[in-house]
């Protein structure tokens, strides 16, 4: 019978991985062409994989959670429900790019496999433990003789990663230190081609009423990649105060007619970002990314813009090629973008290739802020709230004070590339664009 295989769709530049987080079909359900067959989900990004034909599941080939390279099979699919099932396919993904990843993945399950080997071998009585409950079990300093008194809820009363973190919830008490097996060692050192150890952070010490809340699989994605942006970058943040005062003189005069008339709220994001473009052309060095000890010059400019999810969660979808659009554009593509940012309706295509990332801290009443680059790009801009101040204005008849429209701007970049001189300057020509607004500007 005729048999075809579903494959993990590319899903934008730089994505080569996704992780299933839901089968939509059972193995023996009927399939018809384009319907959606399992959930996936990106970094931030969660869609629908549909079946390009019409036929019965015979055969899943990965479980909920698992993660899957770009082009590889996740199912197979046939005309008949009694054909026999197809062997799982070959895990090989299919763009160049994702080489590194695919060979990455198989030293970390090469190393694991061998740990889990070594462990299965020292366990008393043959017990078999996952790599990963006997990273938490040293971690938190459980003794080999303590975890095996734990009740497995797994096959074979295997102890699962629920069962030790519920252990450890209900306040048990430590009854020796010894390590359990070094093996496990093994895992952690597959995380980075270096030699040196990766400082660990210290342990937390659980006290009576604490509640462990494992984080979502977005909150993970995040925590890693601040991390790993710290790690890789020296940052240096400037600091610039803005007075917008024509800015939003003219925006309150405008908004309510352009509303009426364009369908369109006119909020200060597509304002900024007009402004960020503008000071990238004077400044091209800093739409760039840094490969090793070459200095990538980025042709297109697209512009991210961070941007906070109701589950509290951060996300940036980018605006392509911000240069060729003129304000009216940026309105209804930033306005597009949250919506549907809120709604969790982005493309993978809409949250990959930002060359600059602004992000608005004055949402939250904050003045301003440090923010953390958005790796591979080697700057940031926050933007933080517009307040009411006195400030001195020099006039023809002498200096005066009066009540501004005052707001900062704050820009970090990475030194390797960006030395004092242009990230200050280029945060300076941010705020001239914003201060020499037009207060009689058409849109």
């Amino acid at each position: 019978m005729a048999q075809f295989e579903l494959i993990m769709p590319k899903m934008g530049e730089s994505i080569a991985e996704a992780t299933i987080t839901k089968w939509l079909k059972n193995e023996g359900d009927t399939i018809k062409l384009d319907e959606a067959v399992v959930e996936i989900a990106t970094d931030k990004v969660d869609s629908e994989v549909p079946s390009t034909g019409e036929g019965v599941l015979i055969k899943k080939l990965f479980n909920e959670g698992d993660v899957v390279p770009v082009g590889a099979a996740i199912a197979v699919i046939g005309s008949d429900a009694s054909a026999a099932v197809a062997p799982p396919a070959t895990v090989v993904p299919v763009v160049e790019a994702a080489k590194p990843v695919a060979q990455a993945v198989q030293v970390v399950e090469q190393s694991i496999q061998a740990a889990a080997q070594l462990n299965h071998s020292a366990q008393a009585g043959g017990r078999f433990y996952s790599p990963l409950v006997l990273n938490i079990a040293k971690t938190e300093g459980i003794s080999m003789s303590e975890l095996e008194q734990i009740q497995g809820s797994g096959n074979d009363n295997r102890v699962t990663k629920g069962d030790i973190l519920k252990y450890i919830a209900s306040g048990r008490t430590q009854t020796s230190t010894a390590p359990i097996v070094e093996s496990t060692l093994a895992v952690n050192a597959v995380s980075s081609p270096k030699t040196e150890t990766k400082p660990q952070a210290s342990k937390v010490a659980l006290m009576p009423g604490d509640e462990i809340v494992e984080m979502d699989r977005m909150r993970k994605l995040i925590a890693d990649h601040m991390v790993m942006s710290k790690a890789t970058s020296p940052h240096v943040t400037s600091f610039v105060e803005v007075d917008v005062t024509n800015l939003v003189q003219w925006r309150d005069k405008i908004k309510g007619g352009f509303e009426k008339k364009e369908k369109e709220k006119i909020t200060f994001t597509p304002i900024f970002i007009e402004a960020v473009v503008k000071a990238i052309k004077d400044f091209p060095n800093i739409n760039v990314s840094l490969d090793g000890q070459n200095i990538i010059k980025r042709k297109n400019i697209n512009i991210g813009m961070a941007a906070a999810l109701p589950s509290g969660n951060l996300i940036v979808p980018v605006i392509k090629n911000a240069d060729t659009k003129n304000l009216l554009g940026l309105v209804k593509d930033v306005n597009d973008l949250a919506k549907r940012a809120r709604e969790n309706k982005l493309q993978p295509d809409e949250i990959t290739g930002g060359t600059y990332t602004i992000t608005n801290v004055g949402t939250f009443g904050n003045v301003m802020g440090t923010p953390i680059i958005n790796q591979p790009q080697v700057a940031i801009l926050a933007v933080g709230a517009i307040r009411k101040k006195p400030a001195v204005l020099e006039t023809e008849y002498g200096d005066v004070i009066a009540i501004r429209h005052m707001m900062f701007l704050s820009h970090s970049y990475d030194h390797r590339v960006v030395d004092g001189a242009l990230g200050g300057a280029f945060v300076r020509r941010v705020a001239d664009y914003l201060e020499q607004w037009d207060p009689n500007r058409e849109i």
